[in-house]
């Protein structure tokens, strides 16, 4: 059902079963799949390439152009994957000539007021509580929940099934994994709650356990405890993805318990 009341415009491209409100406007360069419902008083920009049965609550405004001082009019885009869901409020910003795309994965529950700027690249199966600003630039990886009215720097990476604690600054990556909590950010454990729901085994969360006491609660620099991790911890698919993105984090890591910030770089 599309309302009466509602502004489409011709050149959109709306797939069978798409549900539009009173009041939404939706502009020519859109895409949105099947079965999807679109709120009241949504607004969606150029750019927009929406999947299918999302839902797009009153207040949404999904391809705005960047808030980047550099954007110079480029053609770029905002993607929303299937059935997610973008609560009231919501923002995301499509990318700039950095990426071209900013990108919010599918099965996502984005609470109300959450911001997505540029070039962002969120997961899959994230859920980002009410009130989240993230910057430009930042990743993060599948399955990661972050708490309500965290700020998160740019360029910043989030490991895939990581918990960030609501209120956190998140100004250094966060590794697969882990719980993030305290100000600053700190390592917290291991997110076993999380990944026993999803299926991982006993066996496989201990390893991820032992993992991370070599790299936090060993007394280690990190570079020796990567090297030890990877001559004495048996190959598994979460080991080399904590080792590869521990090794990648330009902006070093969060600092453990009790050692310094500059303790926790990879360089």
């Amino acid at each position: 059902m599309i309302s009466p009341l509602a502004y489409i415009h011709p050149a959109a491209r709306l797939a069978p079963g798409v549900t539009v409100e009173p009041f939404t406007t939706i502009a020519g360069d859109v895409e949105i799949g099947e079965n999807t419902w679109i709120g009241p008083n949504v607004t969606i920009m150029d750019g927009a390439r929406i999947g299918a049965h999302c839902q797009i609550f009153p207040g949404a405004v999904v391809s705005a152009i960047p808030q980047d001082l550099k954007f110079a009019g480029e053609v770029t885009t905002a993607h929303v994957g299937d059935y997610t869901v973008l609560r009231e409020c919501v923002t995301v910003n499509r990318g700039t000539i950095d990426r071209g795309r900013t990108v919010v994965g599918s099965h996502c529950l984005l609470q109300a007021y959450v911001h997505i700027a540029h070039d962002c690249l969120v997961g899959d199966h994230c859920v980002i509580s009410n009130a989240t600003q993230m910057a430009g630039h930042v990743q993060v990886g599948e399955w990661a929940i972050i708490g309500g009215t965290t700020a998160i720097h740019q360029f910043t990476k989030i490991g895939a099934h990581s918990f960030i604690a609501g209120g956190s600054l998140v100004r250094s990556d966060v590794p697969p994994f882990v719980k993030a909590a305290r100000e600053p950010l700190t390592y917290a454990g291991v997110n076993s709650v999380g990944m026993s729901r999803r299926g991982f085994s006993e066996a496989r969360i201990h390893e991820i356990h032992e993992l991370y006491r070599l790299l936090y609660l060993s007394g280690m620099g990190m570079q020796d405890a990567l090297t030890r991790i990877e001559a004495e911890v048996p190959f598994s698919v979460e080991r080399d993805t904590v080792v590869e993105f521990v090794r990648g984090a330009e902006r070093g890591i969060i600092k453990g318990p009790g050692r310094r910030k500059s303790e926790e770089s990879a360089d």
